[in-house]
């Protein structure tokens, strides 16, 4: 719980100061960040920052919208350690075969390096959802990739 707090009060921090802390623009993965969708999630980068005291690792923040009764793609983040926290709405989530979760609005989590996100949905028909969601990554890794459609 010390470490999730933690985290949250330091995204807090440098997503409120990215413009001056980081060596790349906040919205340095804009491609990525698609006017919001209403068939999918939408990723908006807050900050990545290289991490001065961790060689190779990479810190980014950014905000994941959910519109309505829309579910992310089975994925992984490689080797990244993720840490989600949900700003707004409620979201389910399945990691692994852990039994799927249902987070409302204050409440976190955490996916370990190597983890397989299988579910990850905003359930409500009407109300949109938002997670902050901060990787720790090796530098240059792609942060999310979808499972192969079958």
């Amino acid at each position: 719980m010390r470490i999730a707090a933690g985290l949250l009060a330091v995204t807090a921090l440098t997503a409120a100061t990215a413009c001056s802390t980081s060596d790349q623009p906040a919205h340095a993965e804009a491609p990525a960040a698609a006017a919001a969708s209403k068939n999918s999630e939408t990723l908006t980068p807050l900050l990545q920052h290289a991490l001065p005291n961790v060689k190779g690792k990479t810190f980014t923040s950014a905000v994941v919208a959910f519109p309505p009764n829309i579910s992310a793609l089975p994925h992984r983040h490689g080797q990244t350690f993720v840490y989600a926290y949900v700003l707004e709405g409620t979201v389910r989530s399945k990691v692994d075969d852990k039994p799927v979760t249902t987070y409302h609005q204050g409440e976190n989590w955490i996916e370990q390096p190597g983890a397989h996100h299988v579910l990850t949905e905003n359930p409500s028909r009407t109300k949109p959802a938002k997670l902050l969601v901060v990787f720790v990554s090796n530098t240059g890794d792609k942060l999310k990739v979808d499972d192969p459609k079958s």
